[in-house]
């Protein structure tokens, strides 16, 4: 049996059926209506394989670029296997400004519209016009607009009604030609009227000092989502607990997860081989050959501490697979 362990980047020995790597979308349709168990997988840095898969595993590595151009915008269609920082370090030395702010985000390209990917005040479903994708059951090719996408945080239509039914094949962005920086979040509000390679740049520094590096220390980067709070909430839990940092998110309060769980004195704590990182407890590591057992104990301890003290449920933003799909805590 093929190893996982190299295709998760949170690096635990899992195993599966078979692993295929597909440049096509007909060889992915092919191949995949000749399994009854399957997995579709792209960088594999949100997705953790918690034990052996009885199936096969499809990774994407679907390729290609091509460019036009409007008045007012660069329109870039992009293939769904192309990885996400080679591509916002493309559209910056292009001059195609905008995406920045999500520069060192780990994965794939056809990630991006699923997750609705962020950091840093800005979400991809910001810049996606369009995504294309690849009906499973029938093959038909179909294309759904930015606004049809209902994107939201860590949220789209593809993480719910469209789920496990297609394979994305392209994503369009259009990017404004002119040039709007966002630097309303954290470190890059100390900057002063920057350019996008200075935002790119100081990203790149930011995630490089409070995150590990996933070929060094396994980890799938942030692994709850930050909850966001009814007002009323959280001045209840301020009110309590004094200081809660908090970031107005439409009509919620957006609450660091990490602060929780810091809160909590998770922070350095260690279960078997997984530990809670000592500088950024929003990320689980595996520090000592973890196992999937290691991994479920740690957060499912995090989620019930939380929960008692805050009364706030903290939801993975980490894909967990177990033998035989994906499952929840």
């Amino acid at each position: 049996m093929p190893s996982l362990q190299t295709h998760h980047t949170f690096h635990l020995p899992a195993q599966c059926q078979y692993i295929h790597h597909f440049s096509s979308s007909d060889t992915f349709l092919d191949l995949w209506h000749g399994s009854a168990t399957n997995y579709l997988l792209g960088g594999g840095s949100n997705t953790l394989f918690l034990e052996d898969f009885e199936g096969q595993v499809f990774i994407n590595t679907l390729k290609g670029i091509s460019y036009r151009e409007t008045k007012n915008s660069h329109i870039i269609k992009v293939a769904s296997g192309e990885n996400w920082h080679e591509l916002v370090t493309r559209f910056l030395a292009e001059g195609w400004h905008g995406l920045e702010n999500l520069a060192l985000i780990p994965g794939s390209v056809g990630a991006a519209p699923i997750q609705n990917i962020g950091a840093y005040g800005v979400e991809a479903g910001n810049f996606i016009a369009a995504v294309e994708y690849r009906d499973i059951q029938t093959g038909e090719t179909n294309e759904r607009m930015g606004s049809e996408c209902l994107f939201g945080y860590r949220d789209s239509i593809f993480k719910s009604a469209l789920a496990g039914h297609i394979l994305i094949t392209h994503v369009t962005f259009e990017l404004p030609k002119k040039y709007q920086p966002i630097t309303t979040y954290g470190d890059l509000a100390k900057l002063t009227d920057p350019s996008a390679n200075e935002i790119y740049n100081t990203v790149i520094n930011i995630r490089r000092s409070k995150l590990p590096d996933p070929d060094t220390l396994g980890n799938a980067g942030s692994f709850f989502k930050n909850p966001v709070l009814l007002a009323s909430h959280y001045q209840d839990l301020k009110n309590e607990f004094g200081a809660v940092p908090g970031f107005s998110a439409g009509n919620g309060v957006k609450v660091p997860a990490a602060w929780f769980i810091d809160q909590c004195g998770f922070k350095g704590k260690t279960i078997g081989g997984v530990r809670c990182h000592p500088d950024q407890p929003l990320v689980l590591t595996n520090a000592n050959n973890a196992s999937g057992d290691d991994v479920i104990s740690m957060a499912q301890l995090i989620m019930q501490t939380v929960n008692e003290r805050y009364a706030v449920p903290l939801e993975p933003e980490v894909r967990l697979v177990g033998s035989a799909g994906a499952i929840t805590l």
